[in-house]
C-alpha cells in the first residue's frame, strides 16, 4: 500500500502516535530502593539548610553596571529605543499611531463628558499621559489614555463632591472649574499611590482581583456608563447623585422625565448610533481587505459637526452641543491639598482598578508576542502618567482594550505608535480642537454607548461560568450587584472582601479522602472515586485537599476521626473511666490492707499461745498476701502511668482486657502532600492526633511532607522522644510498607520497597 505525498506525513504521524499509545499500554517501570523515612532520606541525600540569601546587601552596592541596570529598569526607553529597527517597525508604528489617534480624538471628548468635565480635558488626558508612558512603560502594544471605566469612576467622584443642579451659565462655569480641580487632584493622588506601590514592589496587589471579579466589575461599570449617558441621549437635565442606590434613582428619574425629552437630541443620537454600528459591522466584514479599519467615529464626529453647524441644531431643535474648546495647552497647576482627605479612598480604588486593567491587557499582548512585562515598572509608568497628567489638569487614565487591539492589528510594534498618536492629538489641541465646538453631545453619548459593546457582552460570562465554575460565578454576581447598588468605590471594596472571605471558606470546606492502593502500583487514590482502589488491611490513609492551618485545624481533626469509622473521643473517655474505676478499687484495697494486717497480727499472737504448731504457717500466709497485694498495686500503677501500653506493664490497660471495642486498623497514615506551611495551631493539632490515636492503640505516621514544612516542624519543636523523624516517610507507599511489615515483624529493620 502506497501513501500519496499529500497524505504521507499526516498518516505517518497517526501511525506513530498509535504505536506509541500501544507501547505506553505495555510499558512498566520497576524501582527497587530502601524504604525511606525522613531521617534516612536526609542522610541519603546529604540534606543541609540552603545558604541564606541577603538581597538587601546588593542595595548598598554601587557600580557602573548596577547604575546602568537601574537606569534601564526605571527608564526602559533608553534600552529599547537605541535598538529600534527603523526599517522593520517605523512604517507600522506610524500607521498604528495615526489609527489610534483617530480613535483617541472622539473617545477623549466623549470620556471627558463621562467624567463630568469639559471635553477639551479629554484631549489633554490623551496627550500628556500617553507621552509619559512612552518613556517609562514596558508594554509595547497597550494604548494608554482615557477609558470608560476610569472616566465613570472619576465622574462619580466629581459629581459627589461638586454637584450641579442649576441651569445658570455662570454657576455652571464655576462648577466645571471646581470639577476640573477635583479631577486633577484625584489624578495626582492616583499617581502617587501607583508610583509608591511600584517602588515598594507591590505589583502583586492586583493578584487579589481575580478575573471573574474584574469582569463583573467592568460589566457593572459599563451599565453605570450606559445609564450616565441617557441624559445626553434624551436631552434631559437630571439631578446629580452619588453614593449607594444612586444608579437606581437615576434610572427612575430618567423614566419620570421621559415626556420632557428633546426629539432632536434623540434623533441625533439614534442616527449617530446607527452609523457607528454600520461602520463597525463593515469593518468586521472587510477587515481582510482593508489595510486600515474605517475611522467610523472620526467620520461621524466630522459629519455631525458639519451638519450641526450648517443646520443649526442647537438654535432650531434645542440639541445641546460641546461649546467652546480653547486652543492651546494649559499651564501646570498644583493640586489642592485640602481635597486629599476626601479623595484618598477613591484614589486608591481607581489606582488599583486602573493598574489591574492595564497589566491584564499588557500580559495578554506580551504572551502573544513573546516579551515580558514588568508589573512593578508598569505601576511606576502608570503612576507617573497620572501624576504628571494631574499637574497639567488631566483626569486619571488607564488603557483601552479597543484602542490596544487597533494598535496591534494595524502593525504597531512599540510605544513609538503611542508617541505618534500623542503628537497627532497635540496638533488637534493646538489647531483643530476649536472646529468641534458645534459637535452635539448626543453624538458623543452614542459613541460611548456603541463602544460599550465589548464590556456588555461580558454578560455571557454568566452562562459559561454556570457550566465551568459556580464559585467564580458567585464572585461575578456579587461583584456586579454590589457595584450596581453601592456605586463603584464601595462595590469594589465589597467584591474584594467577599472574594477573600470566600477563599477562606473554601479552605475550611476541603475534600477529605480515605485513600486506597490501586492494584499492583504504589499509587494511592480516594476509594470513593476509584472503584479498584483498595484500602490496605490494618492501615488507614487520610488526606486533605488543602493545607491545614488555624482556621481549619479542628475541622481536619474532626473529619479524620469521622472518616476512620471510630469514635475516638468516646473510646478514650470510656477507657479513662474504666481505668479510674480500677484505680479507685485498688485504693479501697490499700485502705483495707492495714486492717487486715492488724487482724492477722492479733490472730497470730493468739494462735501462738494456744497452738504453736501453726505459727510458721500463719506468718507465711500473711507475708504471701502482702506480696500479692503489693504486686497487684504495682501492676495497676504501671498500667495507669504507661500511656502506650509498655510490654513490661500488665495487660490490664489494653482495650481488649478492658472489654472495649478495638479499631479495625493498627496504623494511621496522614498524607501531608497538600501541606504548604504549618502554624502553631496545626502543630498542636498534629500532636493531639498522635496522642489520641495512640490511646486507642493505633500508631500514627506522616508521609509526603515537603522540605520547607519539615523545617517548620523542626523549628516548632514537633519532633521529640515520642515523635521522631522515623515517623515521617518520603512517600505514602513507604509509610504503608513500613506500617505493614513493622506490625507483622514487631521490629524496626531495613526494608526494601519495590
Amino acid at each position: 500500500m502506497e501513501l500519496s505525498e499529500a497524505s504521507g506525513p499526516r498518516d505517518t504521524q497517526a501511525l506513530l502516535s498509535a504505536t506509541q499509545t500501544m507501547e505506553l499500554q505495555r510499558l512498566d517501570y520497576r524501582v527497587e530502593r530502601p524504604l525511606l523515612n525522613q531521617k534516612q532520606l536526609e542522610e541519603l541525600g546529604h540534606w543541609g539548610p540552603a545558604p541564606p540569601s541577603h538581597p538587601w546587601r546588593s542595595w548598598f552596592k554601587c557600580s557602573r553596571a548596577r547604575a546602568r541596570a537601574l537606569l534601564f529598569r526605571y527608564l526602559p526607553v533608553l534600552y529599547w529605543l537605541p535598538r529600534y529597527s527603523v526599517r522593520d517597525w517605523l512604517l507600522g508604528d506610524l500607521l498604528s499611531g495615526l489609527s489610534v489617534a483617530i480613535m483617541q480624538l472622539p473617545q477623549g471628548l466623549a470620556y471627558a463628558l463621562l467624567a463630568g468635565l469639559p471635553p477639551v480635558f479629554g484631549l489633554y488626558s490623551s496627550f500628556y499621559p500617553v507621552f509619559v508612558y512612552f518613556l517609562f512603560g514596558t508594554s509595547r502594544h497597550i494604548s494608554v489614555g482615557t477609558f470608560a471605566v476610569m472616566s465613570v469612576m472619576v465622574g462619580s467622584v466629581t459629581e459627589s463632591l461638586v454637584p450641579s443642579n442649576t441651569t445658570s451659565e455662570a454657576i455652571r462655569d464655576t462648577v466645571q472649574a471646581d470639577r476640573v480641580q477635583v479631577a486633577s487632584t484625584l489624578s495626582v493622588l492616583v499617581g502617587l499611590f501607583q508610583v509608591g506601590m511600584g517602588l515598594a514592589h507591590f505589583g502583586f496587589v492586583v493578584t487579589y482581583l481575580s478575573e471573574p471579579l474584574v469582569r463583573g466589575y467592568t460589566t457593572a461599570a459599563s451599565v453605570q456608563v450606559l445609564v450616565s449617558q441617557l441624559k445626553y441621549v434624551f436631552g434631559l437635565h437630571l439631578s446629580s447623585r452619588s453614593g449607594p442606590l444612586s444608579l437606581i434613582y437615576t434610572v427612575l428619574e430618567v423614566c419620570w422625565k421621559l415626556p420632557q425629552s428633546v426629539v432632536g437630541t434623540i434623533i441625533t443620537a439614534l442616527v449617530a448610533g446607527v452609523v457607528l454600528v454600520a461602520v463597525k459591522l463593515l469593518n468586521d466584514k472587510l477587515q481582510r481587505y482593508l489595510p486600515l479599519p474605517l475611522p467610523g467615529e472620526l467620520l461621524t464626529l466630522i459629519g455631525a459637526t458639519g451638519i450641526s453647524y450648517g443646520v443649526g441644531l442647537q438654535e432650531k431643535f434645542g440639541v445641546d452641543v460641546v461649546g467652546s474648546i480653547p486652543a492651546g495647552l494649559v499651564p501646570p497647576v498644583a493640586p489642592n491639598p485640602k481635597l486629599f482627605a476626601q479623595l484618598v479612598g477613591n484614589a486608591f480604588a481607581i489606582a488599583v482598578v486602573g493598574f489591574a486593567i492595564a497589566i491584564s491587557l499588557g500580559k495578554i499582548f506580551a504572551m502573544r508576542h513573546g516579551y515580558r512585562v514588568d508589573s512593578n515598572q508598569e505601576l511606576v509608568a502608570l503612576g507617573l502618567s497620572n501624576f504628571i497628567g494631574g499637574i497639567f489638569q488631566c483626569f486619571p487614565i488607564s488603557c483601552s482594550m479597543s484602542r490596544s487591539l487597533v494598535m496591534e492589528n494595524t502593525g504597531g510594534n512599540t510605544q513609538v505608535a503611542g508617541a505618534v498618536s500623542s503628537l497627532f492629538i497635540l496638533i488637534i489641541i493646538l489647531k483643530l480642537g476649536e472646529l468641534f465646538q458645534d459637535l452635539p453631545k448626543a453624538v458623543l453619548a452614542a459613541t460611548i454607548i456603541v463602544n460599550l459593546k465589548g464590556m456588555l457582552m461580558q454578560f455571557k460570562d454568566i452562562c459559561s461560568l454556570w457550566k465551568t465554575n459556580r464559585i467564580d460565578l458567585l464572585i461575578w454576581l456579587v461583584t456586579f450587584v454590589s457595584t450596581i447598588l453601592l456605586n463603584l468605590d464601595l462595590g469594589l471594596v465589597v467584591a474584594v472582601v467577599f472574594s477573600l472571605l470566600l477563599m477562606v471558606v473554601r479552605t475550611q470546606l476541603p475534600q477529605y479522602s480515605v485513600l486506597g492502593q490501586v492494584p499492583d502500583t504504589d499509587v494511592y487514590r480516594d476509594v470513593a472515586e476509584y472503584a479498584e482502589a483498595r484500602e490496605v488491611p490494618g492501615v488507614k490513609i487520610f488526606r486533605s485537599s488543602v493545607t491545614m492551618y488555624f482556621a481549619n485545624a479542628e475541622l481536619y481533626s474532626d473529619a479524620l476521626k469521622q472518616r476512620c469509622g471510630v469514635d475516638v473521643d468516646h473510646l478514650i473517655s470510656r477507657k479513662k473511666k474504666l481505668l479510674k474505676k480500677k484505680e479507685l478499687k485498688l485504693k479501697r484495697l490499700q485502705k483495707k490492707q492495714p486492717q487486715k494486717q492488724a487482724a492477722s497480727s492479733k490472730g497470730t499472737s493468739f494462735t501462738m499461745n494456744v497452738n504453736p504448731d501453726f505459727e510458721d504457717t500463719e506468718i507465711k500466709n500473711v507475708e504471701d498476701s502482702k506480696i500479692k497485694e503489693a504486686n497487684t498495686k504495682d501492676e495497676v500503677d504501671g498500667a495507669v502511668v504507661s500511656s502506650q501500653g509498655d510490654a513490661k506493664a500488665s495487660d490490664v490497660s489494653t482495650l481488649k482486657t478492658l472489654g472495649l471495642p478495638q479499631p479495625d486498623f493498627h496504623s494511621l497514615i496522614l498524607d501531608l502532600s497538600a501541606l504548604s506551611f504549618v502554624d502553631t495551631v496545626s502543630l498542636k493539632n498534629l500532636k493531639n492526633i498522635f496522642h489520641d490515636f495512640r490511646e486507642i492503640e493505633v500508631e500514627v505516621y506522616l508521609a509526603a511532607c515537603h522540605t520547607p514544612v519539615v523545617t517548620q516542624l523542626e523549628n516548632g519543636h514537633f519532633f521529640d522522644a515520642s515523635i521522631t523523624k522515623q515517623h515521617l516517610f518520603a512517600t505514602v507507599h513507604d509509610a504503608v510498607t513500613f506500617a505493614v511489615q513493622h506490625r507483622r515483624s514487631g521490629s524496626i529493620s531495613p526494608t526494601v520497597v519495590s
